[in-house]
């Protein structure tokens, strides 16, 4: 690799970073900031252009060598999706005379001559299109296909999504690499002192299972609710269920099954919290529960292997590929199997115990700096 470095005295790379918005990453959104962190910083012979769609933190301006631009209009709908990649971004390509441009949410530009890669998470929209707001469905359905047939290169956070991408849009295996995603290195464990202290806040000192992720209804948070319902009854105990995140669209499902629960005064939502604030919330919780109906990767189970909790989570689409043999899987489909997962590793201190030291292990195989190392060794070539 050292060898194809040095054949390049410099490139212009353009990145779609709109989704670097202060106080506001999700799962994709940590990707871009961890992955283009560390390859800014580490190729100060190239020069970055970051397109945002509105204005942005200086946080996100990692190097001297990143150049930020705001282009218009504010993306956020599917029409002005497509006037801002084939429009804003195409003109802005051709302007500076881009050597590559990188899209780390996997939209890109069908008009533009430029060599581009995409990063596709996933497509869940294939297998769920009713989970997501019409046009939103209709856009993502129509347009991914082109965008994975005009990437020079794609890259993936699973095996799974690998072969789904190839599958689905009939895409080479060949032409689509993994890249794992990583995990913060705030993520560790914590003293019995700020275990006990952050039960003490949020859970009335109770133990509690969690749950991270934004409120949608791919994330099964309806069951998982009524799997606690069911945990509640059976086992009388004072265990709380905490759920961090965000609503996002369509959550009748969620907002029925919580007001239906005979136990909704130990159900907490946090809403959105800091990354120091989930550090302990995550790193105090009895045990994970991440019980979604699809996931490309699944960055939670690797926040809490590496804060030392063990996990319940679905045997389904990438998630056993991520959490190997360190996960209490349980069909997602199935309250009475998470109800059950539930009470095995609340009951079994040993069973629990095994999961935690299995995950001790798990997570060393994934990190931000092999993920951007392999991103970078994709950049390297497809400029060749």
């Amino acid at each position: 690799m050292l060898i194809l470095l040095d054949i390049f005295q410099f490139m212009k790379i353009v990145v779609n970073t709109r989704l670097l918005i202060k106080n506001k990453l999700d799962g994709i959104g940590w990707f871009t900031y961890e992955t283009l962190k560390r390859i800014t910083r580490n190729q100060p012979e190239h020069e970055f252009y970051f397109l945002f769609d509105r204005k942005y933190s200086e946080e996100f301006i990692f190097s001297n060598n990143i150049t930020p631009v705001v282009l218009n209009p504010p993306a956020r709908h599917p029409f002005l999706w497509f006037l801002w990649f084939e429009i804003s971004v195409k003109r802005f390509l051709k302007k500076i005379n881009a050597d590559l441009f990188l899209s780390p949410d996997g939209y890109l530009s069908l008009k533009s001559k430029v060599k581009q890669i995409a990063v596709i998470h996933d497509i869940n929209f294939v297998h769920r299109p009713k989970d997501l707001p019409f046009f939103n469905r209709k856009y993502y359905n129509y347009f991914f296909p082109k965008f994975a047939e005009k990437a020079l290169k794609i890259a993936t956070v699973s095996e799974y999504s690998k072969q789904d991408i190839s599958e689905q849009f009939n895409v080479s295996e060949e032409k689509i690499t993994v890249v794992y995603n990583g995990c913060n290195k705030i993520y560790i464990s914590v003293s019995d002192r700020v275990r006990l202290e952050t039960k003490q806040k949020i859970a009335e000192s109770k133990e509690y299972f969690i749950f991270i992720g934004t409120l949608h209804p791919r994330k099964n948070i309806a069951r998982l609710f009524s799997a606690f319902e069911k945990f509640k009854k059976e086992t009388h105990s004072d265990f709380k269920l905490v759920i961090v995140g965000t609503k996002m669209f369509m959550t009748n499902d969620i907002e029925k099954a919580y007001s239906q629960s005979e136990f909704k005064k130990d159900i907490i939502f946090t809403g959105r919290l800091k990354p120091e604030e989930l550090h302990n919330v995550l790193a105090s919780a009895f045990a994970m529960t991440f019980v979604p109906l699809f996931e490309g990767f699944g960055i939670p189970l690797i926040e809490a292997m590496n804060c030392n909790v063990p996990l319940i989570a679905s045997d389904t689409t990438s998630l056993p590929e991520v959490a190997g043999d360190a996960a209490l899987f349980v069909n997602p489909l199935d309250i009475d199997e998470i109800k059950d997962a539930m009470i095995k590793i609340s009951e079994d201190e040993e069973f629990r115990q095994s999961l935690i030291e299995k995950g001790k292990i798990r997570k060393t195989a994934f990190s931000w700096d092999k993920t951007a190392e392999k991103l970078w060794s994709i950049i390297v070539i497809e400029s060749l």
